[in-house]
C-alpha cells in the first residue's frame, strides 16, 4: 500500500430538491477542476425558506484529494 498525502478544500453545493443532490452538485462541479478526489465530510447543512417551505438546500462538504 502506498503512503498518500491528502489536501482538502471546503465547497458548498445547493439544490432545490434534496440534501443529497446538493452534495452531488458540489462534487460534480469540483471534479471539473480537482483530480483524485477520495473522500468527503459533510460539515454544514442549511436551507433557505420561502413561504414557510424549504426553497433550496445548501450543503458544505470538505473534499479530500490525493496529491501527486
Amino acid at each position: 500500500m502506498s503512503d498518500h498525502v491528502y489536501k482538502h478544500v471546503e465547497i458548498t453545493g445547493s439544490s432545490e430538491t434534496s440534501i443529497e443532490d446538493a452534495v452531488q452538485n458540489a462534487l460534480a462541479k469540483a471534479s471539473k477542476s480537482i483530480d483524485h478526489m477520495r473522500w468527503l465530510e459533510i460539515t454544514d447543512t442549511r436551507g433557505h425558506i420561502e413561504n414557510g417551505r424549504v426553497a433550496h438546500w445548501q450543503v458544505t462538504v470538505k473534499v479530500g484529494f490525493t496529491l501527486e
